[in-house]
């Protein structure tokens, strides 16, 4: 058994490029530099060195998120390794190993963006809104919506007990316990 699966993050490194194909599957292509870090052995400082990795994904998750990405934003992608093999103008075998998308998230905002978040389905996220008076209660407000929802008011805990005199509530206790 054979497991293919590659995850990175990363900076996207040019605007992405959205294609159609002949039997009309929208390809989107992306670049995306994932640095490594080295000791440099003549200064012997640290430094960070990028690998350049082709990213691909196809159908309508690559038309639903081309426009919301960008050069320069940080992304987490997650897929399969694919090797595309061709055959050059001078007549040299070419290769490259790429990235099949199966799931990709933005990890840095984008202009108009409120946090960042998965492209396949996403949770909803509540913003805490200030409050107006001491009395009332917190309010939370999801991001979809356009209403705030309240929140549920507190109950009191345990109501018979706090009519009772201290000291029957601390009999019953008492009796219940078996050592």
């Amino acid at each position: 058994m054979a497991i293919n699966k590659a995850t990175v993050t990363g900076n996207i490194t040019r605007d992405p490029e959205l294609r159609q194909t002949q039997g009309g599957t929208s390809v989107l292509t992306i670049g995306v530099a994932v640095n490594d870090r080295r000791k440099n052995q003549q200064t012997g400082e640290w430094e960070d060195y990028p690998n350049f990795i082709d990213c691909t994904i196809f159908g309508n998750r690559a038309t639903g998120v081309a426009p919301h990405l960008e050069k320069g934003m940080k992304v987490a992608i997650e897929g399969k390794l694919n090797q595309s093999r061709w055959q050059a103008e001078d007549g040299t075998n070419r290769s490259k190993i790429e990235i099949i998308v199966d799931e990709i998230e933005f990890m840095s905002r984008q202009q108009g963006q409120t946090a960042s978040k998965p492209v396949q389905q996403q949770p909803q996220q509540f913003a805490p809104q200030p409050m107006q008076q001491q009395a009332q209660p917190q309010q939370f407000a999801p991001q979809p919506m356009q209403q705030p929802m309240q929140a549920a008011p507190v109950q009191q805990a345990m109501p018979m007990m706090q009519q009772q005199a201290p000291q029957q509530v601390a009999s019953i206790y008492d009796e219940d316990i078996p050592f």
